[in-house]
C-alpha cells in the first residue's frame, strides 16, 4: 500500500500542533526543538514530493480520493500540480527559518500593558499556532474538493488572528487582529455563498447530482454541460474572486495588511505576507480561472486595471512611510499587484512569471522583514528617523538588508527580477498600456528602497550615538536564518529554470482550460503595407 504523502504533508504538522501543547510548561526549549524538527521534516517531505513529481506527467499527481460526506457530494480529494508544489516548497522552506528567527518571540511577546511592563506569553501556544497554520496552508495547496478547500481557507484565519492579537507588539495589536479577521471573514462568507451556489448549479444541471469536486465541475464546464457565460456564473465568479482578492490582497481590499503586519511579530508578519496571502493568488489560478473561464476572460481587463492601481499605489505609499515595517508591508501590496496582473493577463509568460513571483516574493519579503525585525529588536524603534550609520557598526546586517532590498526592487541577478520581467512581457502582449504603467513601479521601488537604506544604514550614527549603542551585527542563529534566504535569492536569480520547468506545464493546462491562446505579434509583409499573423485579443480568447 502506497503512503498517502499529501495527507502526511498536512496531518503531521496538525498533530504536532497538539503535541507541542502537551510538552511540560517548564520545558519551553523542548517544545521549540520539537516544533523545529517537525518543520524540517515537512521540508524533507516537500523535497521528496518534488523529486517524485513528473512535470510532463498527469496534471494532478499523488492523488488521494475517498468519499467524505456522500450526502453532500463532497470527497476527501487531494492532488498536486506544479503550481501547488512550488508553493509547498516555499512554505516548507520558510517555516523552519521563521521558527528559528522567532526563537525567543513568545518569551517576550505582547504589547506594553498599563503598568508599562511587557506581558509574557506562552511559547507552547505560539509554536502550536505556527504549526497549525502550516498544516492548513499546505492543505489548501493540495485540496481538489471545493468545500474541503473552503474549510481550510477559512480555518487558517483562527491561528493567525491569535498570532497577531495574542503575540503581537504595540498598543494596536488587538485592533489590527480584529480588522484582519473581519476583512477575511467577510470575504469568506461571500465565498461560502458562491460555493453553495455552485453546488446548486451542478445539481440542477445533473453533474453527479451536485458536486464539489473541482475536476468534475471543470470537466462539465469544458464539455458544455455547465454554461459559464450566464449572469449567474459571473456572480459566482465574483464571489470566489472577492474572497481571494481580500486574502491576496488586491487594491482596494488591502487596508487590513499594513496594520496587521506592523502589529504582528516579524516572524508572524512574514508567515502572513509570504505564505498565507499566497493562498489567495494560488486560488485565483486553481479555482477562478478553471471553474469560470468565460467570466475570467470577461472580468480580466477590470482586474488587471485594479492590479495596476495596486502596483503604483503601494509603491507611492511606501515612499512616504516613516515606519520601516509599514514601508515593507506597502511594498507587498505593490508586489501582489504584479502577481495578480500576471494571472489575469491570461498568457503563458504572465502566469509563469506570476507563480514564480509568488515564490520569489515570499523569499525576498521574508529576508527584508526579518532583517528589519532583527534591527528593530536591537534599537526598540520602527521609525526610520531613529537610525543612521548602521553599516559602520553592523556591516553584515546592513549588507544583507541591502541585498534583500535590491531583490525587492527586482535588480537583475536576484530572484524577483525574472518573475517581474515575465509578468511584464506576458502582460504587454495583451494589455500594453497596463504593462507600461506597471513599469513605473520599477522607478518607485528604487526610490523607497535606496532612500530607506541611505537613511538607516548610511551616513554617521545618530547624534549622541557615536558607537550606535545597542546595535550589534548579526550573529549565530540570525545568520543561520538569513544565509539560506540570501542564497535562494542569488541562485534563483541566475538559474530559475528548475522552478520554471515545474510551473510551465501547469500554467499551460490552466490556459487550455480557460480557452485562451497567446496573442501573436503583427508581421508586416513587404510591399503591401498590411500585417499578417496577428491574433487579436478577441481571437486569442477562444
Amino acid at each position: 500500500m502506497s503512503i498517502p504523502w499529501l495527507t502526511v504533508l498536512w496531518l503531521v504538522p496538525a498533530i504536532a500542533a497538539g503535541l507541542v501543547l502537551a510538552v511540560p510548561a517548564n520545558r519551553p526549549v523542548i517544545a521549540k526543538w520539537f516544533a523545529l524538527t517537525v518543520s524540517v521534516l515537512m521540508l524533507a517531505v516537500g523535497v521528496g514530493l518534488a523529486i517524485g513529481f513528473d512535470p510532463a506527467g498527469d496534471r494532478y499527481q499523488f492523488v488521494e480520493d475517498v468519499s467524505w460526506i456522500p450526502a453532500l457530494g463532497t470527497r476527501y480529494s487531494l492532488g498536486l500540480d506544479g503550481i501547488g508544489l512550488a508553493l509547498i516548497l516555499l512554505t516548507a522552506a520558510l517555516l523552519p527559518l521563521l521558527l528559528l528567527a522567532g526563537w525567543n518571540d513568545a518569551d517576550t511577546a505582547g504589547s506594553l500593558d498599563h503598568a508599562g511592563g511587557l506581558a509574557r506569553k506562552n511559547p507552547h501556544i505560539y509554536l502550536a499556532l505556527f504549526l497549525a497554520t502550516e498544516a492548513m496552508v499546505l492543505m489548501s495547496f493540495v485540496a481538489l474538493d471545493i468545500l474541503l478547500f473552503y474549510i481550510f481557507f477559512e480555518a487558517m484565519l483562527i491561528p493567525m488572528y491569535f498570532l497577531i492579537g495574542g503575540f503581537g507588539n504595540g498598543p494596536n495589536r488587538s485592533g489590527a487582529a480584529v480588522k484582519f479577521l473581519l476583512y477575511n471573514l467577510f470575504g469568506g462568507l461571500i465565498l461560502l455563498a458562491a460555493v453553495v451556489g455552485l453546488y446548486v448549479v451542478t445539481a440542477q444541471n445533473g453533474v453527479d447530482g451536485g458536486t464539489f469536486a473541482l475536476t468534475d465541475v471543470v470537466a462539465a464546464v469544458s464539455s458544455g454541460q455547465l454554461d459559464d457565460s450566464t449572469g449567474l456564473a459571473k456572480l459566482l465568479f465574483l464571489g470566489f474572486m472577492f474572497a481571494f482578492a481580500v486574502k491576496a490582497p488586491l487594491w482596494p481590499l488591502h487596508s487590513w495588511l499594513p496594520d496587521a503586519a506592523v502589529a504582528a511579530t516579524p516572524t508572524s508578519a512574514v508567515l502572513m505576507m509570504a505564505v498565507i496571502d499566497k493562498v489567495g493568488t494560488f486560488a485565483m489560478l486553481r479555482f477562478c480561472l478553471q471553474l469560470f473561464p468565460d467570466a475570467s476572460r470577461w472580468f480580466a481587463p477590470l482586474i488587471c486595471a485594479l492590479a495596476v492601481v495596486g502596483i503604483v499605489y503601494g509603491a507611492i505609499l511606501a515612499i512616504g512611510q516613516t515606519d520601516v515595517m509599514r514601508l515593507i508591508a506597502y511594498t507587498s501590496i505593490s508586489h501582489f499587484g504584479f502577481i495578480i496582473l500576471g494571472i489575469f493577463a491570461l498568457t503563458a509568460q504572465g502566469q509563469t512569471g506570476s507563480t514564480l513571483y509568488m515564490v520569489n516574493h515570499g523569499i525576498s519579503t521574508a529576508a527584508l522583514f526579518l532583517i528589519a525585525g532583527f534591527l528593530v529588536s536591537r534599537r526598540g524603534s520602527r521609525l526610520i528617523a531613529d537610525y543612521g550609520g548602521v553599516q559602520k557598526v553592523a556591516p553584515v546586517l546592513a549588507g544583507t538588508f541591502l541585498v534583500a532590498g535590491l531583490a525587492t526592487l527586482s535588480l537583475p541577478g536576484l530572484a524577483p527580477f525574472i518573475s517581474e520581467f515575465l509578468v511584464l512581457v506576458g502582460t504587454f502582449t495583451r494589455y500594453p498600456v497596463a504593462a507600461v504603467v506597471a513599469t513605473s513601479a520599477l522607478v518607485l521601488s528604487a526610490i523607497y528602497i535606496l532612500w530607506t537604506y541611505q537613511r538607516m544604514m548610511g551616513g554617521p550614527p545618530k547624534s549622541g550615538d557615536s558607537a550606535a549603542p545597542g546595535i550589534r551585527d548579526l550573529a549565530g542563529r540570525e545568520l543561520v536564518v538569513v544565509a539560506p534566504l540570501m542564497a535562494l535569492l542569488l541562485v534563483l536569480g541566475v538559474y530559475p529554470k528548475p522552478l520554471i520547468d515545474l510551473i510551465e506545464p501547469a500554467v499551460q493546462n490552466t490556459l487550455t482550460t480557460v480557452g485562451v491562446t497567446a496573442p501573436e505579434p503583427a508581421v508586416a509583409e513587404p510591399g503591401d503595407g498590411r500585417t499578417h499573423g496577428t491574433t487579436t485579443e478577441a481571437e486569442g480568447h477562444r
